[in-house]
């Protein structure tokens, strides 16, 4: 099941040479993030150093008393994608993607074990921040879930 979060379309990003080499074929997301992370330091957030993940790009905004952070990748409409795609399939077209981000907590098991810790207003609240962000910037469109 896919997290909740934003969709959208943007000319702002582009996909850079053998990005996806450093995380999985054909998902693609750096230049969000560094745009993201920008904009959420921006707004007070302590973002860690990007977090390369199989999926896409991880931003850590705090680890206690619980990872908080934003997930980004992108999605790709009618094309191949990940590891479906032959080796020498060009990148996608800028126009077929669809980015997403979105904003989850995790509670380590231990902390989880000892004590109840309530995740949903902290999520709501960079939830809406994302929203924010991505509203404000004129070369980024929301679109519906997929």
């Amino acid at each position: 099941m896919m997290p909740e979060g934003y969709f959208f379309k943007s000319s702002k990003f582009e996909i850079e040479p053998g990005e996806d080499d450093e995380i999985n074929p054909r998902i693609y997301g750096r230049q969000l993030a560094r745009w993201l992370k920008e904009r959420l330091e921006e707004r007070g957030y302590a973002v860690e150093a990007i977090i390369n993940e199989d999926w896409g790009r991880c931003l850590m905004c705090s680890r206690d008393p619980f990872m908080l952070w934003v997930g980004c990748a992108n999605m790709t409409e009618g094309e191949i994608a990940g590891d479906d795609a032959p080796a020498d399939a060009p990148s996608p077209a800028k126009d077929n993607i669809i980015w997403h981000c979105f904003a989850t907590a995790e509670v380590f098991w231990v902390k989880r074990w000892l004590r109840r810790i309530d995740t949903k207003p902290a999520v709501a609240k960079l939830t809406q921040d994302l929203g924010e962000i991505l509203r404000a910037e004129p070369e980024i469109k929301l679109v519906p879930e997929p």
